[in-house]
């Protein structure tokens, strides 16, 4: 007689934010690019469902890893209701030796700290050994956890913070200082960045928040991804004049704004010197030194995958 399988674990964002603080999301993300740089691990390209009638679409973002012996994908849907749309993100987990479900969770604390923790990879692989001057621009939940996931990395002696509304908020500010107490508020983004060694672009814009002229040679800059279409928090020529690294070279290319509009103006992927599978297998050159450093993350299916098994993980843990 068979015996029936475990009902998957169902999280919703208030269960996995409570499981966070017992995640290492920097471990987890180590892990993922360690296993997809030696091919134990499979990244599709991200792929968009057009509702009938203009209801909405929903984004599928997939991955596998015969390593984690897992697969899995995030589902994030954009539903055109009266008034203000809904858009959620839910991932599921599956067992590569079973077949079963594990885990159903609330995607959107996940999107959030594997965004940070991607980041962090790259900063630790890419930023010089004697960084010490770190910017962040951006004040939101997304900024504050690239605060968290690369505080430890180097031994920051300034951390300038910069975004319009946290000028405007008192009480921002204060969390901020209580996040980490080397926090400084800088008056403008050009402000925050002058004689960083790292800057970290965490904002939600759709055209560039920063004037990159002029940087040093060395200096690393990170940018995120945000929906808006072709966003670039970076002038697309900024590509040319820098070392580029992406999450993955494979995908990054055609879905990254600056990216896309700077191959339109003459750069090309080919130039891109690594990514963080290569960086995590040591089988890319590693930043010149002769230029500034442009990392470029879109989010990978992996990413929540594996977010998704260290938060089962620690729930099993848990209980």
């Amino acid at each position: 007689m068979s015996t029936a399988s475990p009902a998957p674990l169902v999280m919703d964002a208030a269960a996995v934010q409570s499981i966070l603080p017992e995640v290492d999301t920097l471990g987890a993300m180590r892990a993922l690019f360690t296993e997809l740089g030696k091919g134990q691990a499979v990244q599709p390209s991200q792929t968009l469902t057009l509702f009938p009638e203009d209801k909405g679409d929903f984004i599928t973002y997939q991955g596998a890893s015969t390593g984690a012996n897992l697969f899995g994908a995030k589902l994030s849907p954009y539903l055109v209701q009266p008034g203000k749309p809904v858009i959620t993100a839910w991932t599921v987990l599956m067992s590569m030796d079973t077949g079963q479900p594990l885990l159903l969770c609330d995607s959107g604390e996940l999107t959030t700290e594997r965004t940070a923790g991607t980041t962090a990879l790259a900063v630790d692989h890419l930023a010089k050994p004697g960084a010490a001057k770190l910017a962040i621009i951006g004040s939101g939940k997304v900024a504050q956890a690239h605060l968290r996931h690369t505080a430890a990395l180097r031994d920051w002696s300034d951390i300038h913070v910069f975004s319009p509304s946290l000028n405007e908020n008192p009480e921002l500010q204060q969390h901020w200082h209580a996040l980490d107490t080397r926090v400084q508020c800088a008056q403008s983004a050009e402000a925050a960045a002058r004689d960083a060694d790292v800057i970290m672009l965490c904002t939600s814009s759709g055209t560039p928040v920063l004037n990159t002229t002029d940087l040093p040679p060395a200096t690393l800059v990170t940018s995120i991804s945000t929906n808006v279409a072709n966003a670039h928090e970076v002038d697309p020529a900024f590509l040319s004049e820098a070392d580029v690294y992406c999450d993955y070279r494979a995908t990054t290319p055609a879905s990254a704004g600056d990216m896309k509009l700077a191959t339109e103006a003459g750069w090309s992927a080919d130039s891109i010197r690594g990514d963080l599978a290569e960086l995590q297998t040591t089988s890319c050159a590693a930043p010149s030194g002769d230029k500034p450093v442009f990392f470029r993350s879109i989010g990978l299916g992996l990413e929540d995958i594996f977010m998704a098994r260290a938060v089962y993980d620690a729930a099993k843990n848990q209980s």
